[in-house]
């Protein structure tokens, strides 16, 4: 459940920006981001707003995610793991232990979702294969 007291908006912006340097700069998630964004500046905001929506329940964000993702050609479990590393990688250099444990929780869940989601639009679904988050 959201929480305005979990973390600060200053928290949120520095996660965001730390961790989507980080995408773009790695070579396998990099291209697949560039190719798709457009506004770099209003992509982040856009993905601020999500994040506060989330952890401080702000509600500015509207969007589709799932819609967003599902359009995206050739995503493999793999790709999702790997953002999930980096995300995991920037998580752990928070002081702010609570927004840490709540923040990386729910990447995960929204990390298995548009997996599952993924596959359904593509039909690539196979039972028994391992989801981003085990």
């Amino acid at each position: 459940m959201p929480d305005p007291t979990l973390c600060t908006e200053q928290e949120i912006t520095g996660l965001v920006h730390q961790f989507y340097g980080r995408i773009r700069a790695d070579e396998t998630l990099g291209p697949i981001f560039e190719a798709s964004v457009d506004d770099w500046d209003a992509h982040l905001v856009l993905l601020v707003d999500f994040w506060s929506s989330l952890l401080r329940g702000t509600r500015r964000f509207s969007g589709s995610p799932m819609t967003k993702h599902a359009a995206l050609p050739d995503l493999t479990a793999d790709m999702f793991r790997r953002w999930l590393a980096i995300f995991h990688q920037c998580t752990a250099e928070l002081d702010n232990t609570a927004m840490r444990n709540e923040v990386e929780a729910m990447a995960g869940r929204i990390a298995n979702k548009l997996w599952a989601n993924y596959q359904g639009v593509h039909g690539t679904r196979h039972p028994g294969e391992p989801s981003p988050v085990q």
